[in-house]
């Protein structure tokens, strides 16, 4: 099947069926060339960012639901009219395209129904803007609406606009192998276009997202992939020579490594996941960075596993959430994601802190942070922390974007900046 619509399709697909969108791009056809595979990524990405409105252009000119069985059609026709709206691409190939792709999903008797709901839009666009409905104008699950509103009264609107932007690619400076003036140089004469991170001096933004391989300095460690939003958590640690450090939930182990590059001295660093790939992905970057750490496949809640019994100064907690602050990297999450996880989320989260906070000596420091705005994940945690704990202090957190909470700092998705991010520190005293 080389139709890049109808692969695409099966890709979205997947998702519906309960496939993390990062797990479906994986069974995209080796034989497809660069160019292809890019398609079908943009095709991907954004037929689930605006999968909402899609759908409400779709079910205007369908005369019958289409049946579970069908969800290829149902994919491959939102491929198309992402195409009508939102692509630069000649009407008559996309509409050609995707009704072949009937074809390569074998189901030739979609093609008629696949060219009259493309044609139908094409005659009327108007239908685009004839739902009112909040789901369709802001392209997010009408739950996570309600939630945002509450949460932000004020900016949940621009939270959710924010969220159906394509993420900036941001990159972090290895400061043991260059500076950011030097590596801005370096891609000036590269030819490649870059700006200064406004809020991270450790950040660069390409103007033009690159294929990481292509990438220069990258395989020689010279530079990492990372939103300038997490790049804050290794400042935040106060990090000090001969400190010992946990990194409880590590992978894929950006932050790990941001912590060995800013402060190459430390005395022990730990780093866990309790999945054996996601560890394999840990001393990836940590080998090609050239740094050292002492990598263990361990549940970091199951102590007797992993913890030789010597208390760390400096533990980073990276909670496991919904991940409402990085939809814009993982729009599949506004499908997959269902109200009742949050709460279930902040109960391992909550469980986290209260495993670990033993571990973690006198005057050190306990860093808690999410890609998540949800308060319910986030400041909603950390006072239900303190309150069962009289040897926790938060600390007062000041960075250049995002605002103050209660109990820490909150980042919210911006369209040309850092990802949505939360973090609170805590302090253990006598």
């Amino acid at each position: 099947m080389k139709n890049t619509r109808a692969i695409a399709a099966q890709r979205i697909v997947d998702v519906l069926n309960g496939h993390s969108l990062t797990t479906a791009l994986l069974t995209i056809p080796a034989s497809l060339s660069a160019q292809d595979k890019s398609l079908v990524r943009q095709l991907c990405f954004g037929v689930l960012r605006y999968y909402f409105s899609l759908q409400a252009i779709m079910n205007h000119f369908l005369t019958k639901p289409l049946a579970k069985k069908d969800d290829d059609v149902r994919a491959l026709i939102l491929v198309g009219l992402y195409q009508l709206v939102y692509l630069r691409v000649p009407h008559h190939a996309s509409v050609n395209e995707t009704t072949t792709g009937a074809l390569a999903i074998k189901k030739p008797w979609a093609r008629g129904l696949i060219n009259a709901i493309l044609r139908g839009f094409l005659r009327e666009p108007e239908i685009a803007e004839r739902d009112t409905s909040e789901e369709v104008i802001y392209n997010h699950p009408q739950w996570m609406i309600n939630q945002l509103r509450a949460d932000y009264p004020e900016d949940w609107q621009s939270i959710c606009s924010a969220n159906n932007q394509q993420a900036p690619m941001t990159l972090r400076i290895n400061v043991l192998q260059t500076t950011r003036e030097n590596y801005l140089a370096y891609l000036a004469e590269k030819q490649i276009s870059a700006t200064p991170s406004a809020h991270s001096v450790f950040g660069v933004h390409l103007m033009t997202p690159l294929d990481v391989q292509a990438l220069p300095g990258f395989l020689e460690g010279k530079v990492s992939v990372q939103d300038e939003s997490a790049q804050q958590v290794a400042s935040l640690l106060d990090l000090q020579p001969q400190l010992r450090v946990l990194d409880a939930c590590a992978a894929p182990g950006g932050k790990l490594c941001h912590m060995l590059e800013l402060q190459p001295l430390l005395k022990d660093v730990v780093a866990l996941d309790k999945d054996e790939q996601r560890c394999a992905k840990i001393t990836q970057n940590v080998s090609r960075l050239q740094l050292n750490a002492s990598i263990k496949t361990a549940d970091a809640l199951d102590l007797p596993t992993w913890w030789d019994g010597q208390l760390f100064d400096r533990i980073l907690i990276d909670a496991p959430c919904s991940g409402s602050g990085v939809i814009r990297r993982h729009p599949d999450s506004k499908l997959l994601r269902r109200e009742e996880d949050i709460t279930s989320l902040a109960l391992q989260q909550a469980e986290l802190l209260k495993a670990l906070w033993p571990v973690l000596a006198e005057n050190g420091l306990l860093l808690y942070a999410t890609c998540s705005v949800f308060h319910t994940e986030n400041d909603a945690v950390i006072a239900g922390f303190l309150t069962q704990h009289h040897d926790a202090r938060s600390v007062d957190i000041q960075l250049t974007q995002g605002r103050a909470t209660p109990f820490g700092w909150q980042c919210l998705p911006q369209a040309q900046g850092g990802d949505g991010f939360y973090y609170a520190i805590l302090r253990k005293i006598k």
